[in-house]
């Protein structure tokens, strides 16, 4: 069993892609197969497997879910209650409650088992810059 803590800083709401530091993890663990789980540790954030290719993906994911849940300044979210920590907190909460917070990734001969395009994203949902924390597990 290996076992890691990653801070990832965030500039404000999008795609951060962590899949350089993740691999560089498990290609220095004791185990080269097992089961990798990674938690991101906070309620307004998430982790996503997604394409890596090409960066429009990452901003089309970003406006989808801007336009599915806007700020509480919105008209339509008015019946929100909790907008003390600001127009965008309650629903940084909500896209965290749609998408994952963990991950478990098959790990074989030392890497990942990741498709070509597929790459290990933060999704921050908050404006403000953040320090994300992501707990990683290895399992072998």
């Amino acid at each position: 069993m290996q076992q890691r803590e990653f801070i990832q800083p965030t500039r404000g709401q999008g795609l951060y892609e962590i899949t350089r530091e993740i691999r560089a993890f498990v290609a220095g663990c004791a185990h080269p197969q097992g089961l990798l789980t990674l938690f991101v540790r906070h309620t307004s954030c998430s982790l996503l497997i997604q394409e890596n290719a090409d960066p429009d993906v990452q901003s089309d994911l970003s406006a989808f879910f801007a336009r599915l849940v806007p700020p509480t300044t919105h008209p339509d979210m008015a019946y929100l209650r909790h907008t003390y920590e600001g127009p965008d907190d309650m629903p940084a909460h909500i896209k965290a409650a749609m998408m994952p917070v963990s991950l478990s990734i098959p790990v074989s001969g030392g890497e990942m088992v990741l498709g070509t395009w597929q790459g290990i994203y933060l999704f921050e949902h908050r404006d403000a810059p953040h320090q994300r924390r992501i707990f990683a597990h290895l399992t072998g």
